[in-house]
């Protein structure tokens, strides 16, 4: 515990254990605390340091646009030429047709931004009752009040009265087959009866009630689940037979971390709404991008004129040094060829995490690219989870101490997420200081009471 507690609130965090670790600086993809210890960074900071620290292309980009233009805003018909740059960009990158780009500040705006727009397309399409969204039983998309209501992990919920019937948020089965499976049902089985459900969910609701199915690719939050392969191509073809869109928020798999571009491609859907953040300017600074079809913006145009503005924005929307940041790291990542670094990288550090599977802990590895999870399960016999996530932060915690930084999400999944500039002779250090940090865990959970482990 560091001396004293300040006056900040802490985000997403238990606010009787703020301020453990102090991080003052870092340089590539190690971070260092107040007393000059370095951490491997094994998750990106929060999935979203791509080139890592200290990149000195990107550093100077903002500097130079700080000198510039350090601020405008996009109102009433204000624009600016780094703005413009960052859309034509993202639209000449993205599989959406005529692609529409507004630009916000997080993913959870974005994610908020896209609904509020899916809302104005329908009323001012003769379409008022189509706005309801399905969203994953397990879904993170986001905190804002309508972003939080598609998420679907209930820490996110507790005690802040999320408005998830009002806004119409509809819930399906996460597609992790390894819990999800009956007895002796195949992965493409399991994926045709989770599609069955949902279609036989959006007829039960009325198809003319629907407007969108959201899912981040691979549920990192949700416990970096890697859906069978035949799971998100049928659910594309059956989405778009009762004229549902497919939403893929894209926030975290987005440029590069699954070995595509976009992990729309590596599961083999192509989507028709897209949000992005994140590894879009590699958090150097924030910035965050809502994507449309541009038949859905051109619907948009003379409702908002007759009204006398299209009344949603941001002040920092379109931030001229967010843009500038996020335009460096688009041409330092098509440059380098990273997504194509991280199938490669990816595949080495997801062999090496199979290498776990035989830990009397590990219930399952999984992962694509350079991002995937160590499961701890109770009982490996039977896939049985422990009662509560203590065995996750106790490993956690246990891998600090050896100098890695990971996350432990849905319980008791281990997650990976290294910047996407890590080497082969990095992960093979990750995964040395993982199983130090996993075999000190393992003796203390071992002497958890027995009713904490069933």
């Amino acid at each position: 515990m560091l001396a004293g507690m300040t006056t900040l609130i802490y985000p997403t965090t238990n606010l009787a254990r703020t301020e453990e670790i102090n991080i003052v600086r870092g340089e590539g993809i190690y971070v260092f605390d107040a007393a000059g210890k370095r951490y491997l960074e094994g998750l990106a900071g929060l999935w979203c340091s791509a080139l890592g620290y200290g990149n000195r292309e990107l550093i100077e980009a903002v500097t130079a646009q700080l000198g510039q233009l350090s601020y405008s805003h996009m109102f009433g018909g204000r624009t600016h030429q780094v703005g413009i740059d960052l859309a034509e960009r993202l639209a000449a990158m993205l599989p959406i047709p005529e692609a529409k780009i507004f630009l916000a500040n997080s993913g959870s705006e974005a994610n908020d931004s896209i609904m509020k727009m899916l809302r104005y397309w329908a009323n001012v399409t003769g379409q008022p009752r189509k706005k309801k969204i399905i969203a994953f039983d397990r879904a993170y998309h986001g905190v804002t009040l309508a972003s939080a209501a598609l998420t679907g992990l209930a820490v996110n919920h507790t005690h802040f009265d999320i408005p998830v019937d009002e806004l119409g948020i509809l819930r399906a089965e996460t597609p992790h087959y390894y819990h999800g499976h009956r007895d002796g049902e195949s992965e493409t089985e399991f994926a045709e009866r989770l599609v069955g459900d949902v279609e036989r969910l959006i007829l039960r609701e009325g198809p003319d009630t629907v407007a969108a199915f959201i899912a981040d690719p691979f549920c990192a939050a949700g416990g970096v689940v890697v859906p069978p392969d035949a799971y998100y191509p049928a659910l594309g073809r059956m989405l778009a037979r009762h004229g549902v869109l497919f939403w893929a928020d894209e926030v975290i798999c987005g440029f590069g971390r699954t070995g595509n571009v976009f992990g729309s491609a590596t599961i083999g859907i192509e989507p028709q709404l897209m949000s992005l953040a994140k590894q879009l300017s590699s958090a150097y600074i924030p910035v965050s991008a809502a994507v449309i079809p541009g038949s859905m913006y051109e619907a948009m145009v003379e409702p908002s004129s007759r009204a006398g503005v299209f009344g949603h924005g941001f002040t920092y929307s379109g931030h001229p040094v967010a843009c500038a940041a996020a335009l460096k790291m688009i041409e330092i990542f098509e440059r380098d060829g990273l997504a194509a670094h991280a199938a490669e990288v990816g595949a080495y550090m997801q062999g090496r995490l199979r290498e776990f599977r035989g830990h009397p802990l590990v219930g399952e590895v999984r992962g694509k690219g350079l991002i995937g999870a160590v499961e701890l399960v109770a009982d490996k016999s039977n896939r049985k989870p422990f009662a509560d996530g203590r065995p996750g932060a106790i490993t956690v915690r246990r891998c600090q101490e050896q100098g890695l930084l990971l996350r432990a999400v849905a319980g008791n999944s281990i997650a990976f997420c290294p910047p996407l500039v890590i080497s082969r002779e990095q992960v093979d250090e990750m995964i040395e200081l993982f199983d130090r940090g996993l075999n000190a865990a393992t003796r203390e959970i071992s002497e958890l009471p027995q009713r904490e482990q069933s």
